[in-house]
C-alpha cells in the first residue's frame, strides 16, 4: 500500500498517511517492553532486554538513561536511536540550566524532546526516530511527573504507560492498578513493574531475557539511579511467585473443566 509513497517522511499518500513514521512505531513494536509507573512518591520505569545472544555483557544502559541526573528515561525501539535522544535531552538539560539557572522540568524537557523527534517527520533530510521514550522525575515543588514521546513527537501526560512487544497486555495490567488514585510508593510499584514484565514476556519467541529497573522519587533525593540490588531481586522473586500462582490456577481451572 505505501509503494511509491513511502520514500521519505514528507511525503503524503492519498489516505493521509505518512507511512515512515508508521514504520517507526513498528520498529518500537518490535523492542522488548518498556513501561513507566507513576506513584505518589516518584516514578519507576522497567525494561525487559531480550537476549539475543549469550555473549551480551548485561548493561543497563542501552536502553535506560540519566537525562540531567534528576529526570529518568528509559526507551523501546532501536536502541542506537535511543541513546542519539539521551544525548540531545542531556544537552537540552545543559542549555537549559546555563540559560535559567536551574535544573529544567520533565514537562519543559518533554516539549523540547517531541519538538526534536517532530522535525525528523517533516523533513527529508532525514527518517523518523525509531523509538517511544518514557520520561519522568520527581521534585519538591511538581511531585511526580511522567511523559511519553512518540516517533511522531506526540506527547502525552500519564499514571503509568507501557511499550514494546507486550504494550496492550501490560497496559491492560497498569490499569488495574489505578494509579490515578491510588496511593502506591516506589517501593510497591518495583514489585508491580517486576510483575508485568515477567506477565507480559514471550517465552516462546524470546525465552532469555534480562530485567532492569530505576527510580527517581523522594526516597533518591530526587535522584534518577537503578534500583538497588537487594530491592531488585525481592521484586523479582515476588514476580516469579505470582506467575507460578496464576499458572497453577490456569492449570487447577482446566482441571475443572
Amino acid at each position: 500500500m505505501g509503494t511509491g509513497y513511502d520514500l521519505d517522511s514528507t511525503t503524503w499518500s492519498p489516505q493521509g498517511r505518512v507511512f515512515q513514521v508508521e514504520y517507526a512505531g513498528k520498529a518500537v513494536d518490535n523492542s522488548g517492553t518498556a513501561l513507566a509507573l507513576r506513584g505518589k512518591d516518584g516514578v519507576v520505569f522497567a525494561v525487559e532486554y531480550i537476549v539475543k545472544s549469550k555473549l551480551y555483557e548485561k548493561e543497563p544502559h542501552h536502553r535506560i538513561f540519566n537525562i540531567g541526573r534528576h529526570i529518568g528515561m528509559a526507551t523501546a525501539g532501536l536502541i542506537a536511536d535511543g541513546r542519539m535522544l539521551a544525548t540531545e535531552a542531556r544537552s537540552e538539560a545543559h542549555q537549559y540550566e546555563e540559560m535559567y539557572g536551574g535544573a529544567i522540568s520533565v514537562k519543559d524537557l518533554n516539549s523540547r524532546m517531541s519538538n526534536y523527534m517532530h522535525q525528523y517527520c517533516v523533513s527529508y533530510m532525514g527518517r523518523p526516530v525509531g523509538i517511544s521514550a518514557l520520561v519522568g522525575g520527581w521534585n519538591e515543588v511538581d511531585g511526580p511527573q511522567l511523559y511519553m514521546v512518540e516517533p511522531s513527537g506526540t506527547s502525552w501526560g500519564y499514571y503509568g504507560c507501557a511499550v514494546g512487544k507486550g504494550k496492550q497486555a501490560a497496559r491492560a495490567e497498569i490499569e488495574k492498578l489505578k494509579l490515578d488514585s491510588t496511593e502506591m510508593t516506589c517501593a510497591e510499584l518495583v514489585k508491580e513493574a517486576a510483575k508485568i514484565i515477567y506477565g507480559v514476556h514471550d517465552e516462546v519467541k524470546d525465552k532469555h531475557f534480562d530485567l532492569f529497573m530505576s527510580w527517581v522519587s523522594a526516597d533518591t533525593g530526587g535522584k534518577h539511579q537503578l534500583v538497588p540490588d537487594d530491592v531488585m531481586a525481592e521484586a523479582e522473586t515476588y514476580a516469579k511467585a505470582a506467575l507460578e500462582d496464576d499458572d497453577s490456577d490456569s492449570d487447577s481451572d482446566d482441571d475443572d473443566n
